[in-house]
């Protein structure tokens, strides 16, 4: 059911020029921008365009689009009929057109002008700045712009400082959504112990840069025909947290990483399946689960346990940190995860030498099979990376 939240409410207030939303995870920050830009193109009195972007098309289409399509659909909006699935564009009965598509795309970053554009997680924009100029120059009426505040960025660097005026911003929160099951809400305030996750996801705040542990990471639109599939990393889920596959291949010198699977409920016998239909590969999955690993090699898949001991996990942060990664663009859930994977902090701010237990999923798997391939590598060499370690530890 679709609610007229809190979040809704701050957003509609937004007048200035460049309308930004950053805040925390359950905010609903994308649907109700989202929400605001269908009620607008349904009351126009002259034909309108809006142009809806992220920064590719799977994301596109598994966030604001999504949104888009479930809001009309529940409202009993949305008429097939007006639903170009080619160019992905919706004429309503004023004639007033949204349109979805990704930054990603030159031809359509420089192409013709609009009356409204909204830029979801601005953050991630490729080209950063200069994308946002040109979309930003073709756009006659207002900008919208969100984000989670992981670490700053160009808007904090480049365009706060000189466009202050043009800009009205809000910090939205998982308070601010009404809609949000007391489920989540619980899961949320759970993690208000771990501070630097708090301060982003929890409290919508701008996060510490020096918290994330894996950067410089390239996107990439596909898999080079040259690149040699090595093995799969699999990390075990089932109704809590996801089970997560990743396609680790090598290509000139590094590493391309490929999600399969990011998903929920799956059994074993459903995991098997997934895995024979890709190509024949070892698999190194979580030794934490002997009995399912068992289980799968009893369905005929060649399955090794990742290697485990009391310092594994920072063992195996320092050797994937060692390692040019590069993550397909299809890789949504790989992408997120990499983002917010983040060290913990104590008590007192100081960082520690553990990651959070959240958006570990895909990375798991990525460090599962790394530490395989990595594996004749003498330990000293996978040294841990933290940033700034001896001032931040005081």
């Amino acid at each position: 059911m679709y609610y007229i939240t809190t979040a809704i409410k701050k957003l509609v207030k937004l007048k200035k020029r460049i309308r930004v939303a950053a805040g925390g995870t359950g905010a609903a920050k994308t649907v109700g921008i989202v929400a605001i830009l269908i009620d607008l193109a349904q009351r126009d009195k002259k034909a309108t365009l809006t142009s809806i972007v992220s920064e590719s098309f799977p994301h596109l289409k598994r966030g604001a689009m999504r949104d888009f399509l479930s809001i009309m659909k529940e409202q009993g909006y949305f008429r097939e009929k007006r639903w170009n699935k080619t160019d992905y564009t919706y004429e309503f009965e004023t004639g007033s057109k949204i349109e979805f598509f990704s930054a990603d795309q030159p031809d359509k970053v420089r192409g013709p002008r609009r009356d409204r554009l909204f830029i979801n997680e601005a953050n991630n924009l490729p080209g950063g700045f200069e994308t946002f100029e040109q979309l930003e120059v073709r756009t006659k009426e207002f900008v919208f712009m969100d984000w989670n505040p992981v670490s700053e960025f160009w808007y904090y660097t480049d365009l706060k400082p000189s466009r202050a005026n043009e800009i009205d911003e809000i910090t939205l929160t998982y308070k601010d959504n009404e809609a949000l099951p007391e489920s989540v809400v619980k899961s949320i305030e759970a993690r208000k112990d771990r501070r630097n996750w708090w301060r982003v996801f929890g409290l919508g705040l701008l996060g510490e840069a020096e918290d994330r542990i894996y950067r410089d990471w390239r996107i990439i639109d596909e898999i080079p025909h040259e690149a040699r599939l090595e093995c799969y990393g699999l990390d075990f889920g089932y109704s809590l947290d996801p089970t997560a596959i990743v396609a680790i291949y090598y290509y000139n010198g590094g590493y391309i990483l490929d999600e399969i699977v990011y998903q929920k409920g799956l059994s074993n016998k459903e995991i098997a399946d997934i895995l024979k239909n890709q190509e024949a590969k070892v698999i190194i999955a979580d030794s934490a689960e002997p009995k399912s690993i068992d289980e799968l090699r009893n369905y005929g898949l060649n399955i090794l346990p990742s290697e485990k001991g009391a310092d594994s996990v920072r063992y195996g942060i320092g050797t994937v940190q060692n390692q040019r990664i590069s993550v397909t663009k299809r890789s949504i859930n790989i992408i997120k995860e990499y983002r917010n994977y983040i060290w913990e902090r104590d008590r007192a701010g100081r960082l520690t030498e553990n990651p959070t237990p959240i958006n570990n999923h895909a990375m798991d798997a990525v460090r599962y099979a790394l530490v395989y391939l990595n594996s004749s590598e003498d330990e000293e060499e996978a040294e841990v990376y933290l940033p700034n370690w001896q001032e931040l530890r005081g």
